[in-house]
């Protein structure tokens, strides 16, 4: 036999272990991103900014202002400007997400959407 049996060398080896190693970086960074998503307040606003709607970087709600002007045109404006300040605090929570995601797992070129 020439040695050339298994198609298992050294080269492969190396490979491996070079992906366990990234695999338990990732690991780590994902663990601290996650502490910094929680710690993380993002403030979306109705266009007008009469109310804005602050979340953290996970989309946990923390807290709601409404401008006593947007009480002014009912309950049916109010509740459109809620959810205009909500929609664009999770667009931005979303966007800051998919971002350090990107970073943690940059080069890897994870298939579609694995990263956020």
């Amino acid at each position: 036999m020439s040695g050339q049996g298994f198609g298992f060398g050294l080269g492969k080896l190396k490979e491996i272990q070079q992906a366990v190693m990234k695999a338990k970086e990732i690991e780590q960074g994902a663990k601290a991103l996650q502490e910094e998503l929680e710690e993380m307040r993002i403030t979306g606003q109705s266009s007008n900014g009469l109310v804005k709607v602050t979340i953290s970087g996970n989309q946990e709600p923390h807290d709601v202002e409404i401008d006593p002007a947007a009480l002014e045109g009912g309950a049916e404006i109010l509740s459109d400007l809620v959810l205009a300040a909500i929609q664009d605090a999770y667009s931005l929570s979303s966007a800051t997400m998919k971002e350090r995601m990107e970073q943690l797992t940059g080069g890897l070129g994870l298939p579609g959407g694995l990263g956020l």
